[in-house]
Parts: C-alpha cells; sequence; structure tokens
C-alpha cells in the first residue's frame, strides 16, 4: 500500500504508482474525486437500476414516447446560459484517445475542437487512463511535449491550438483501480474530478474553461446528477457557477425523447448536444432486442439518411436551436485510402455528401476521425455556414414524432454483414485487450461503439433467428464456423506469431461470450474490463 492511499480516510489505490503519478493522485485531488463518489455514488446506482426496470417494460411492450409529466419543460420558454466565446465556432471537431503524441497532433491538426477522450476509443488500463491525466494537465497549461523515442522527432503545442474538451466515462463505468470506502469509484466521477481539480484555473486563466462531453445518458435524471456534481465541484473548487461547460452526446434512443429535459437540466451548464451516431444505433438495437420487428440490416447500410436517424438528427437541431445551444452532427470514421485514388475520392464524396445533408439541415458544426478529412468537412462548413454557428436558425418547421424515431430502418442481412460484425468485433477487441481503444480497420477509425454494434447484431439475429439474403438461418453454429474461417484467414493474413502472441483467444472468447444468447450483457467493456486491471495488493 503506497503512501498516498494512507493519507486520504476511506481511499484505497490498488493501482501501481509509477513515477509522476503522484502529481495528480495527491491528497487533495483524491480527496476532492472522493467527496464526489460520496455524494453522489448512490444516486449513480440507483439510475443505472432505473435503466434495468425500463429495460423490463420496453420487453413488455411498453416502447418509449416523450414524457408527459415533463411537458411544462418542452413547452417553456427558457434558454441555456450563455456560450463561451471559445466555443462560439464548433465546425470541425476531432476526438481520439488521450496518449501524449495524440494529443498534441490532435491540438495542432487544425481542428476547432479536440475532445480527449476517455471513453470508447480508450482502453481504460491504468496506465492509459493516468498518463492520460498527466497529458491534461500539461497540454492544459500548454506545456505538453513529446520525443518520439525512434526517430527524435519533437512535438510542440502550435500558437494556437484546438479547443480542449474532455469526455469522461459514462455512468455505467466504474474505475477499479480506486476505492472509497470499500467500493470502486464511478469511472465518470473519477475522470471529470481529477481533470477539473488539476485544470480549471489554469484553464481559465488561458482564455477557456473546464469543457467537458457527457456520454451515454439514457434520461435527463441522469443529466440532473451531473449538474449536481458540477455543482458540488464549482463550489469546493471556488469556482464561479456555470464556469464548468458541457456537450451532451445523444447517442441513447432513451436520451432521444428526452432532449429538451436535458438541457434544461443542465441548463446552467450546457452549450449543446450531439448526434453520437454509432452508440445511438447501438442502443436502439439494445434497447429493442427482445422484439422481432426490430431487428436491423446489415450496419454499413443503415447511414444517416435512414429515416429514424435523420428523424433523430433533425430533432435534436431543432430542440438546441430553439433553447440557444448548440447542434453538433456526427462522426464521420472513414480513414483515407492510401494507393487508391479512386476508393479514396469516392469515399470522399460521401463524407462530402454526409457534411452537406448536416450543414443544410443546420447543424452547427461536425466531428471527423482522422485529420485527412478536416479539409472536406470545413469547406463544405465554410461555403453553407460563414458564420461562427447558426444557432439562430429556426428549424420549428421540423415535427418529430415518436413513430419517427422508431421507424425500423429497411434492407438485407447478408453473410458480408456477418462476417464483416465477426472480423471487427472480434479485431477491435484484441486491440482493447492490449491497450489500444482506436483501431483502424478497413479504412474505418473504429472505437468500442461500433465493436458493440458488431456484436449487438449477431445477438439480435441469432435471438430472432433472423435469415441472410440467400434464405440461409443464422444459426450459433454458422456464427461459431464463422469465427473460425475468419480467424483462420486472419492469422494467416497477420502471421503466426502476430496472431498467437496477441490477445485473439481471448478475444475470440469474449466476443462469444457477449454476442450469444440468451442473457444479453449490456456492455461489453464491462466484462472485457475485468481483463486489463492491475491490481496491487491492498
Amino acid at each position: 500500500m503506497s503512501e498516498v492511499n494512507a493519507t486520504v480516510p476511506g481511499v484505497i489505490i490498488r493501482g501501481p504508482m509509477k513515477a509522476g503519478y503522484d502529481a495528480v493522485l495527491n491528497k487533495d485531488a483524491l480527496a476532492f474525486v472522493a467527496d464526489l463518489e460520496r455524494r453522489f455514488g448512490a444516486t449513480r446506482l440507483q439510475l443505472l437500476d432505473a435503466r434495468e426496470h425500463r429495460q423490463s417494460r420496453i420487453d413488455q411492450g411498453e416502447f418509449p414516447d416523450f414524457l408527459p409529466e415533463t411537458e411544462n419543460i418542452r413547452r417553456g420558454n427558457w434558454k441555456v446560459a450563455p456560450v463561451p466565446e471559445d466555443l462560439q465556432n464548433r465546425r470541425v471537431e476531432i476526438t481520439g484517445p488521450v496518449d501524449r503524441k495524440m494529443v498534441i497532433n490532435a491540438l495542432n491538426c487544425g481542428a476547432n475542437v479536440f475532445m480527449a477522450d476517455f471513453e470508447d476509443s480508450l482502453a481504460p488500463t491504468w496506465d492509459n487512463v493516468i498518463d492520460g491525466q498527466i497529458n491534461m494537465r500539461d497540454a492544459a497549461d500548454r506545456t505538453i511535449a513529446y520525443t518520439d523515442p525512434d526517430s527524435a522527432k519533437e512535438y510542440r503545442l502550435v500558437e494556437n491550438p484546438a479547443v480542449l474538451l474532455v469526455r469522461p466515462r459514462g455512468w455505467h463505468l466504474v474505475e477499479e483501480h480506486m476505492l472509497v470506502d470499500g467500493a470502486p469509484v464511478s469511472g465518470g466521477l473519477f475522470d471529470f474530478g481529477l481533470y477539473v481539480f488539476h485544470n480549471a484555473r489554469t484553464l481559465l486563466a488561458n482564455g477557456s474553461g473546464p469543457y467537458f462531453y457527457l456520454p451515454k445518458m439514457e434520461s435527463h435524471k441522469e443529466a440532473r446528477l451531473w449538474a449536481e456534481a458540477f455543482a458540488a465541484a464549482e463550489q469546493t473548487l471556488g469556482l464561479e457557477h456555470g464556469t464548468i461547460k458541457a456537450t451532451v452526446l445523444i447517442e441513447t434512443i432513451m436520451a432521444a425523447f428526452e432532449m429538451e429535459e436535458i438541457l434544461y437540466e443542465l441548463k446552467d451548464y450546457i452549450v449543446g448536444l450531439n448526434c453520437g451516431r454509432w452508440d445511438y444505433m447501438f442502443s436502439y438495437i439494445k434497447r429493442f432486442r427482445n422484439h422481432p420487428q426490430f431487428v436491423l440490416p446489415d450496419r454499413n447500410v443503415v447511414t444517416m439518411t435512414a429515416p429514424f436517424l435523420r428523424a433523430y438528427s433533425q430533432a435534436l437541431i431543432k430542440v438546441c436551436h430553439r433553447r440557444n445551444a448548440h447542434a453538433m452532427g456526427g462522426m464521420a470514421a472513414f480513414i483515407p485510402i492510401k494507393g487508391d485514388p479512386e476508393a479514396n475520392d469516392a469515399a470522399l464524396a460521401k463524407v462530402h455528401a454526409d457534411k452537406l445533408r448536416e450543414v443544410q439541415d443546420g447543424h452547427d458544426g461536425t466531428w471527423v476521425a482522422h485529420p485527412g478529412l478536416l479539409p472536406v468537412a470545413k469547406a463544405v462548413f465554410d461555403e453553407f455556414m460563414p458564420e461562427a454557428n447558426q444557432v439562430s436558425r429556426d428549424r420549428s418547421d421540423l415535427n418529430v414524432t415518436a413513430k419517427d424515431l422508431l421507424a425500423v430502418p429497411k434492407g438485407d442481412i447478408t453473410e458480408e454483414g456477418l462476417r464483416n460484425n465477426i472480423r471487427v468485433g472480434i479485431q477491435y477487441l484484441e486491440a482493447w485487450l492490449g491497450g489500444n481503444g482506436c483501431v483502424p480497420l478497413y479504412n474505418m477509425m473504429e472505437d468500442a461503439a461500433t465493436a458493440e454494434i458488431c456484436r449487438t447484431q449477431v445477438w439480435q439475429w441469432l435471438k430472432h433467428e433472423a435469415k441472410l439474403d440467400n434464405g440461409q438461418l443464422i444459426t450459433e453454429s454458422l456464427v461459431r464456423d464463422l469465427v473460425d474461417e475468419e480467424m483462420s484467414a486472419l492469422r494467416q493474413t497477420l502471421g503466426a506469431e502476430r496472431f498467437d502472441g496477441g490477445h485473439f483467444f481471448d478475444a475470440i472468447e469474449i466476443f462469444l461470450e457477449v454476442a450469444m444468447p440468451p442473457d444479453y450483457v449490456e456492455f461489453l467493456t464491462v466484462p472485457a474490463y475485468q481483463r486489463v486491471t492491475t491490481l496491487v495488493d491492498e
């Protein structure tokens, strides 16, 4: 047990304390995080229980609708608090995990905003999480630097880097390496607490502020808990009320029915909503998984032009602009294809069309996964959005109903779609178990959300005995045969040394564990997390 554990009553750190870790895991910081956990941890667990109860009602046929008990909020004439100056122009945002070199490159790449991610694109090993906090500290005070050990190339921040936002983990995740009164701390409170404690005043002194992206919420009550945590943090740190700012990812089907209520609960803090399209599709499949009428076709054919996704995107724009909040578009996950100009041009054309739809519908900005997409996205938004944003654009002409949000997209289930889910899901898990949560696969940048879609689609197809477009029934035997075929081909491609020496056997085991009925696992990262924790003797 290290010295830092003994200095804070009720707190134990079970992760190795490497050189430099005590700078972010000092006594005052740990006491601050512990206080947040003691004040809000029990409510977090109650809200997670509420998700399970809501799932039970959906399983019984009670599908989501706009809440009658909050109609007064939807009818009210309120607005969110003013948006800070450095968040007025968010036309192109980029995201990635918090390793040092990537943080510098993302801040320097020319995007307006960089979202440093402790969530879906980060494998939450202890070293990744704490190194990430150290990198955030150095990025906030603009001293971050890196020298490549192989090339000796040096990396430094440019004069005007992107605005820094941080995405903490969702309410469903914990940080096993920190115990508060004998139980693991909330991963979200841990990430948020350390970052705001160490960096809020530095960020404010540099003309910015402690800004966050909040993931995976399913109700306005979950948003209320974040608002309460923000208020408590501000009071403890002596910050003016409303200093902390947040953008909420609307990436669950349940949150889509409570967008105005989420804005309302966070109205002193919130600056916008974002279309988290990949997790949204995952959530749609997951929540309606026990109803055969909601079986989705291959994930690659369900684009943002699908009626239910277009409806959700437009509803978000309407709600945000009505309340003076920014409506952020979704992710372009494509990676430029080197050596195939024709395929690269075709992919860029799809990105252009996607961003054109967003800006013409009224989005105030968009996301890209790779710096190579910045010129395309920026050109589209520069042409059709000459001002910093288009929040003033009224979209009261849009009328999105519950039926629109629940409409099932049409399309085929193909063998290639099934194989692709297997390939991507297992390869992503293998990389994640090796500490890498942001993985380029088949010219796409994949994170935990797409892996979740892959395994959940397989689960849904098996559950409801779906058939491929050639008439073949999807069975567990077929899935296992295809796993064997795909992994055998991959072993041949990668080589036996790489395949056998990696984490593929564990990844296959986990994938099958979370892709086979009868019991559905809410998040694949929960069982996978147990494989990447490194706990020391208490």
